[in-house]
C-alpha cells in the first residue's frame, strides 16, 4: 500500500490579523490590531515551508533562528518559541507590532514569490504575547564580569545593548533623560500602535536581568562622557537616537498651532494628554489639522489628531503615493480611519491672526521630474498653481536630527557634517577608546528594529573589549579593533 501523502496544501494568503472597526477606533486610543487567536497563529506557522537555508533570516537584524520559532509554534510548543525568540531578540513584543517585516524579513520569505509571505511579525507578536501572559523566563546571566558599562539612551538600541551585556556578566547602568525609560517606544509611537504596558513590561524584565536605569539623567549636563568613564564605567554605548525636530522653515512657522511632531506626539503619548484633566499635561489639536510629510510618524501624527477631536486630519505629501515612505499597513489604517491625502503638494508659508493663531496654510502643487540620489522622482512646483488649506492645526514631521548636546561636551568624539557620531557599523566603536554608538545617533532616523541590531552588535564589541582588559589584546582581538578604527576613520574622512 502506498505511503499516505501528509502534505498539506499551501495557504496563498496569510491569516488576518483581527482589528478593532475603523469607525470606532478612529475615537479610541486602544490598539487597532487585536492580535491572532491560538488557531489563528498555528495555521499561519503552517504556512512556512520550513527552507533549508532560511532566506527570511537574511532580513534580520538581529538575526532571529525565523523558522526555528515558528515551527514551535506550528507544535504548539509556545514556551519553546518564545525561548528561541528571545536568544537573539530583547524586545519581542514590540517588534512583533512595529517593525516592517514586509520590508525585511518577510521580503525574502520563499512562499512570499508566488503567495503571500509568512506573517512573521504576526506570528511573533502572538508569541510574545503569549509569554508575558503566562509569565516571563528570565534567561541566565553569566557570572559577574567585575566591568561597568553605562548605557546613554533607553531607546531600542540602548535597551538591547543593555539586555546583551548584562546577560554576558558586565554591570550595566542605562541614563535616560525623560523621567520614563523606553525613548521613542515611549515617547514616539501612539498607545493605538503600541501599548505603553506591553513596552513597560519588556523594561521591567530587563531589570530582572539586573540593569539598573537611571531617569532624569541627561548626559552631557550632570556629567560628561568623560566623568562617567572616570567614575569608574570601563565602557560607554551611546544609543540617544534623533529626536531633534527638523522644521520647514517657512513664514509663519512659529505661529500658535504649529507643532513638531516630536511634541505632538511626546504630548499625547509620554505625557497623556488625551486623558487631560485626569493628566496634567493638555494639548490643542484643533478641528482641521494638516501633518507635513509621508512617514510613519507624520501617519501617526494625522491619526492621533483625529482621535483628540479633529473634525479632519489632512496629509500632506510633496511626492505622490507611490513614494510615500510609510508602512503600506499604516496608511491603509490612516485611510480606514478618514485620514485624507493632499499628494503632490508642499506648504510654502503658513497664515495666522492677529493673535497669532493659524488660519490656514498656503500650498504649492508639484508634479514629479526625475528620480533623485535616492532613486524616487523629485518633486517639481508647478508654477501659479497656489490654493489656500484651511487649517487650524499643523504637525511638521519630515524627520528629526540629532542632539548636539553629547558631541560638544565630548570634544574628541567625531562626529559627520550632519552632527551623526561617527562609529563603525560592524562593531560600534567610535573615534573614542571605550565609547560605542549605534542606531539613529549613527544612521539618522531609521526602523527599531535597525537600532537593535546596533545595540546587539555593539554589546558584542563592547565584551571582547572589556575581557581583553583593554592592554593585553589577543591577536584575533587586536586584528578586530584595527579594523575597526581603520573603517572609523574612512567614515571621519567622508
Amino acid at each position: 500500500m502506498a505511503a499516505e501523502n501528509t502534505k498539506k496544501a499551501i495557504i496563498p494568503k496569510k491569516n488576518p490579523m483581527p482589528a478593532q472597526d475603523p469607525v470606532i477606533r478612529a475615537g479610541n486610543f486602544n490598539e487597532v490590531a487585536l492580535g491572532y487567536s491560538e488557531e489563528a497563529v498555528v495555521a499561519e506557522a503552517e504556512r512556512c515551508i520550513q527552507c533549508k537555508n532560511a532566506p527570511c533570516r537574511q532580513g534580520c537584524p538581529v538575526d532571529i533562528d525565523i523558522p526555528a520559532f515558528i515551527k514551535k509554534v506550528a507544535e504548539r510548543d509556545f514556551a519553546g518559541g518564545a525561548q528561541k525568540l528571545k536568544e537573539t531578540n530583547a524586545l519581542p513584543a514590540v517588534c512583533g507590532r512595529v517593525c516592517p517585516q514586509e520590508s525585511q524579513c518577510e521580503k525574502y520569505c520563499t512562499l512570499g514569490k508566488k503567495y503571500e509571505p509568512v506573517g512573521i511579525g504576526r506570528i511573533e507578536r502572538y508569541l510574545a504575547d503569549w509569554e508575558l501572559a503566562t509569565g516571563v523566563k528570565i534567561p541566565q546571566t553569566a557570572a559577574p564580569t567585575g566591568k561597568k558599562v553605562a548605557i546613554v539612551g533607553s531607546g531600542p538600541a540602548g535597551l538591547t545593548c543593555a539586555a546583551d551585556l548584562a546577560k554576558l556578566g558586565h554591570q550595566v547602568t542605562i541614563f535616560e533623560a525623560l523621567h520614563i525609560a523606553g525613548g521613542v517606544l515611549m515617547y514616539g509611537i501612539p498607545e493605538f500602535r503600541l501599548p505603553k504596558s506591553v513596552v513597560q513590561a519588556e523594561i521591567d524584565n530587563l531589570k530582572k536581568l539586573g540593569v539598573d536605569i537611571q531617569v532624569n539623567a541627561i548626559v552631557g549636563k550632570f556629567s560628561t562622557i568623560d566623568e562617567l568613564m572616570e567614575s569608574g564605567y570601563d565602557a560607554v554605548f551611546l544609543g540617544t537616537g534623533a529626536g531633534l525636530p527638523n522644521f520647514m522653515r517657512i513664514p509663519g512657522e512659529n505661529a500658535c498651532g504649529v507643532y513638531s511632531a516630536n511634541e505632538f506626539l511626546t504630548r499625547s503619548n509620554l505625557m497623556q494628554a488625551y486623558r487631560f484633566p485626569e493628566t496634567d499635561t493638555p494639548i490643542f489639536a484643533g478641528k482641521r489639522v494638516a501633518v507635513l510629510g509621508g512617514g510613519n510618524v507624520a501617519m501617526d501624527a494625522a491619526r492621533t489628531a483625529l482621535r483628540l477631536g479633529a473634525e479632519e486630519s489632512w496629509i500632506v505629501y510633496r511626492r505622490s503615493r507611490v513614494e510615500l515612505p510609510a508602512r503600506i499597513e499604516e496608511v491603509e489604517h490612516a485611510e480606514e480611519e478618514g485620514v485624507k491625502f493632499q499628494f503632490l503638494t508642499n506648504p510654502t508659508r503658513i497664515l495666522y491672526n492677529d493673535d497669532y493663531w493659524v488660519t490656514g496654510m498656503e500650498c504649492l502643487r508639484y508634479e514629479l521630474g526625475e528620480p533623485d540620489a535616492s532613486g524616487r522622482r523629485s518633486p517639481v512646483p508647478v508654477k501659479g498653481s497656489e490654493f489656500i488649506l484651511e487649517v487650524d492645526t499643523v504637525v511638521v514631521a519630515i524627520g528629526t536630527g540629532l542632539n548636539p548636546l553629547i558631541s560638544k561636551t565630548t570634544p574628541d568624539l567625531a562626529v559627520n557634517k550632519r552632527g551623526n557620531i561617527t562609529a563603525d557599523l560592524e562593531t560600534g566603536a567610535t573615534s573614542k577608546p571605550g565609547v560605542y554608538a549605534g542606531g539613529d545617533v549613527v544612521t539618522g532616523s531609521a526602523t527599531v528594529i535597525l537600532a537593535m541590531g546596533a545595540g546587539r552588535a555593539a554589546a558584542k564589541s563592547i565584551n571582547n573589549y572589556l575581557l581583553s582588559n583593554n592592554k593585553f589584546l589577543s591577536g584575533s582581538l587586536l586584528e578586530v579593533r584595527e579594523a575597526s578604527q581603520v573603517r572609523v576613520n574612512e567614515a571621519m574622512s567622508k
